[in-house]
């Protein structure tokens, strides 16, 4: 049977039992955010299983892709090693949701592996919790299970649970004994006992009876229900009587694959250590960035980064120095895509991935191996890499820790952890301390977490204005009673409608008027426990503790904020629909001028792409779309399709920001009822209606870091100052060309073919002028122990000229040194050129033009048979030469 044929046999067979076949989610947990992968068959419908979702079933059956990399469950250290363990593995599952529970689960199991599949019963083990006396006697009953291949284990072994907190249960598995022939070298070779490949674990099942919370409490679920997982390519490997799941029929072709590209055979031992590695990792990151994950420094995206690197090393280790997994991912959607078609439409996107970020890592590699190696002979007494040494890999030269612990472990070495972190450590609180240094920087450096006050409550989403009490002042580094015109002060109020800098959102400015004076507010900023700061100048009168004042935001100012805000989100959801769903915000500035957003891609957007998202964008800005807010709990946001990432931190309550259709119906503009174009976790200040933006422009587009592009853009008013300049701009240009606006581009693209025409003519007569210097040149050189030694002022506009005239010189001399200076870009600029035998009497040329250059103020190098440099004092070019020359004499060996 074909790992495709037993997928298809498994789902039927459920099917055949009232199971709704459902397809598998994707690898990245829709409404968990807690969990980087989904990483079993339940993760989709674990909000069934709490009663917080119902579905219009309650039997369901899954084949779901699953990744294993990181966080409770993470068996990457063991791929390669095993012969069942995998990062990426599909697992079939069966699920009831309040229907049945242990007796059908162990009959519907039971029937399935011995009548279906026609595994021997008498290789057939069972296991269980070991205070479940329950499924014990069921196996009995209903599968006929004698006593003796019944095995009690402990919570570690039979009690599952799918993270820290949720949805667990006791559970029961399914062993399938390979043999004698397969055991291990252990004394004892029995389950429970030993973990060697004789004894697979092929099916669990769960009875899913409580959920955890964050202290351990279990609770009863409202309707015990099943879960169970069967690992695909472990049962696939026992029908097709192979010893391991790289043997089978799902992997075997990707294993081949290394083989093609690497010219190494396969070995099933340790040999083939790599080519396991590399087959295994190869499907974890095809299936991850199909499914919008790219590399990254955090996150999903750092994982995917690490198992990608982690076949890159072992790639080297089979010689293959040049970029190879964009090529392996091609073998992995040749055999998955009958199961998953859609890894082909993703292909080109996953192949261009796993390339651009290879070649990336590929001098990291080599650089760091290198000096690994080296650090690694010189390791303490105990055979322990310094935690120092392993950070100044990482920090210095980028080299993964993980990559650096694995390397020590094959050589039977280990690496200071603690060290490392230590290091990390220190590193995080300079960043902590440079960062808060730059807050504070113009304020009053007042440590509010000291201080009794009680969190700032926010009016701003409501309003611009309101009264408040002072509830705090500080001024020059201390806490004070009252402050006078000209103070600088930071004012903590009970009450304000100024929004504090948070979420890429500037602070408000302002101004806080009361009957004695005036604070001119010119930012707001979090500090504390939830108090909200402004910081301004006490332009007159005086302000004091427990005095009510008049708080007013800046309303322009605000509006224009507000626009880039919502902005923002449009272009989010612009930038998924035009480049894919793995676009995810990776930072974002919004002030009153701009907008900054930077966001998860690998490749710069073409001139369409970024026309594409552009005018998608101002589509909705036309359409005057609604803008609304809702406060609600995070699960509830997460499963109304609200955006929510892994890498963020959000609180049990959480503001939605929706923008969807107009409630009122207009020509030409029908959207479908309730049709959403944005929702996201958002605090910050919006406008009510999309129109409101008036205008958005891309201003630029361009790289900020690996796989994460930047946009800026304008809108409203400040748009409409960007395009006023621009068509000013464009008039002018037109008027000084004789020309209309319309036809300036045509007019500028003819005079700029006309002066290359006349740079090249330049050019030309310029060589010309050199080769005709040549002779004039040489007859001024002299002689230094038999080389020929030119030292002279010469007319260039450019190095690229100076070297040309060099060229032309060294042609003509047998042995020699041409050492010449030009003034250009209004100072001195010197250039040496040495023959090769020249070189070979220990003429450097580098050194040579480093010495003229310093008696002009300047420095420059390059190899020893060409180099440049230039200079700051033009009136020294004619001793500098002379003191090139000087230096030569003492180079030349006899």
């Amino acid at each position: 049977m074909t790992g495709d044929q037993l997928r298809e046999a498994f789902l039927r067979f459920f099917e055949q039992r009232s199971h709704q076949r459902v397809v598998s989610s994707s690898l990245i947990p829709r409404a968990d955010p807690t969990l980087l992968f989904v990483n079993a068959g339940m993760v989709q419908f674990k909000d069934v299983f709490l009663g917080a979702d119902a579905r219009g079933y309650s039997r369901a059956t899954t084949a779901q892709k699953c990744v294993r990399a990181g966080g409770k469950h993470n068996d990457l250290d063991s791929v390669g090693r095993t012969a069942r363990h995998h990062t990426f593995f599909e697992m079939l599952g069966n699920f009831s949701f309040g229907d049945y529970f242990k007796r059908d689960a162990i009959d519907y199991a039971w029937s399935f592996v011995t009548q279906e599949l026609g595994l021997p019963r008498d290789r057939l083990w069972i296991t269980i919790f070991e205070r479940d006396d329950e499924a014990k006697e069921l196996w009995q009953e209903v599968a006929g299970v004698a006593p003796e291949r019944i095995l009690r284990l402990g919570e570690h072994d039979n009690f599952w649970a799918m993270g820290e907190t949720g949805p667990c249960g006791p559970c029961s598995e399914i062993h399938y004994d390979r043999g004698a022939a397969a055991r291990c070298s252990a004394p004892v070779c029995a389950i429970g006992v030993c973990d060697c490949d004789r004894w697979l674990e092929i099916w669990n099942l769960v009875f899913m009876q409580f959920n955890r919370d964050t202290t351990g409490t279990l609770t009863p679920l409202p309707r015990p229900s099943i879960d169970t997982g069967m690992g695909l390519e472990r049962v696939a490997s026992i029908l097709q009587n192979v010893n391991t799941n790289y043997e089978t029929d799902l992997l075997r072709p990707v294993v081949d694959a290394v083989v093609n590209i690497s010219g190494v055979p396969y070995d099933a031992g340790e040999p083939g250590f790599p080519h396991r590695v590399i087959a295994d990792h190869a499907r974890a990151c095809t299936f991850l960035i199909s499914d919008g994950v790219l590399p990254g420094n955090e996150g999903r995206g750092y994982v995917l980064r690490r198992i990608l690197r982690r076949a890159i090393r072992f790639g080297r280790k089979l010689g293959l120095d040049r970029p190879f997994m964009g090529t392996m991912s091609g073998a992995v959607v040749a055999r998955m895509q009958a199961a998953y078609p859609e890894l082909n439409d993703k292909q080109s996107l996953v192949e261009r991935v796993l390339t651009l970020e290879e070649e990336r890592f590929g001098q990291t590699l080599t650089t760091g191996m290198a000096l690994l190696e080296g650090l690694l002979t010189e390791v303490d007494s105990l055979g322990c890499l310094a935690g120092r040494d392993a950070f100044r890999l990482y920090d210095t030269y980028g080299f993964p820790y993980e990559l650096t612990e694995e390397i020590a472990r094959e050589q039977g070495l280990t690496v200071d952890r603690a060290g490392f972190e230590a290091e990390m450590e220190q590193q995080r609180t300079r960043a902590r301390t440079a960062r808060r240094a730059g807050r504070e920087a113009g304020g009053s450096g007042l440590d509010y977490d000291a201080l009794p006050l009680p969190a700032t409550v926010f009016l701003g989403y409501a309003s611009t204005t309101g009264d408040a009490r002072v509830v705090s002042i500080a001024s020059g580094g201390a806490a004070t009673e009252e402050a006078t015109e000209g103070q600088k002060v930071e004012v903590v109020l009970d009450h304000t409608p100024f929004y504090g800098e948070g979420g890429g959102q500037v602070g408000d400015q302002g101004e806080l008027l009361s009957g004695s004076g005036a604070v001119r507010v010119i930012d707001t900023f979090h500090a504390g426990r939830g108090l909200l700061v402004h910081r301004g100048v006490v332009s007159h009168g005086g302000i004091m503790v427990n005095e009510v004042v008049t708080a007013k935001v800046d309303a322009n100012r605000r509006a224009d904020i507000a626009r880039n805000h919502t902005a923002t989100h449009l272009l989010h959801a612009a930038l998924r629909i035009v480049l894919g769903p793995h676009v995810q915000q990776a930072g974002s500035l919004v002030a009153p001028e701009r907008l900054r957003f930077d966001f998860a891609h690998i490749a710069p957007l073409t001139r369409d792409e970024v026309g594409q998202v552009e005018r998608l964008v101002n589509e909705k800005i036309r359409e005057d779309w609604g803008v609304s807010h809702r406060e609600m709990g995070f699960q509830e946001a997460v499963q109304e399709g609200a955006l929510a990432f892994f890498d963020e931190k959000y609180g049990n309550l959480v503001r939605v920001i929706a923008i969807g259709a107009p409630d009122v119906v207009r020509p030409h503009f029908h959207p479908e009822a309730g049709t959403t174009f944005s929702k996201e976790l958002c605090g910050g200040t919006h406008c009510f209606q999309t129109g409101e933006v008036g205008l958005f422009h891309v201003v630029s587009e361009g790289s900020v870091g690996a796989g994460i592009r930047r946009i800026e853009a304008v809108t409203g008013r400040a748009a409409e100052e960007l395009f006023q300049q621009r068509l000013a701009g464009m008039e002018d240009i037109a008027r000084q060309l004789g020309s209309t606006p319309q036809d300036a581009p045509a007019r500028v693209a003819t005079l700029v073919q006309a002066l290359d025409v006349e740079r090249r003519r330049t050019q030309e007569l310029q060589r010309t002028l050199s080769r005709l210097q040549v002779d004039d040149l040489l007859s001024r050189s002299t002689e230094v122990e038999g080389v020929q030694v030119l030292a002279a002022r010469v007319q260039a506009q450019n190095f690229e000229q100076m070297r040309e005239l060099s060229d032309l010189l060294r042609e003509k001399m047998a042995s020699g040194v041409a050492v010449l200076g030009a003034i250009f870009d209004d100072r001195p600029n010197f250039l040496v050129a040495a023959t090769k035998d020249a070189v070979a009497r220990g003429v450097n040329a580098g050194n040579l033009v480093r010495e003229a250059a310093s008696v002009a103020g300047g420095g420059g190098g390059g190899r020893a048979d060409m180099a440049q440099a230039g200079g700051k004092d033009r009136s020294k070019l004619d001793e500098a030469l002379s003191r090139a020359v000087a230096a030569l004499r003492l180079q030349v060996r006899p």
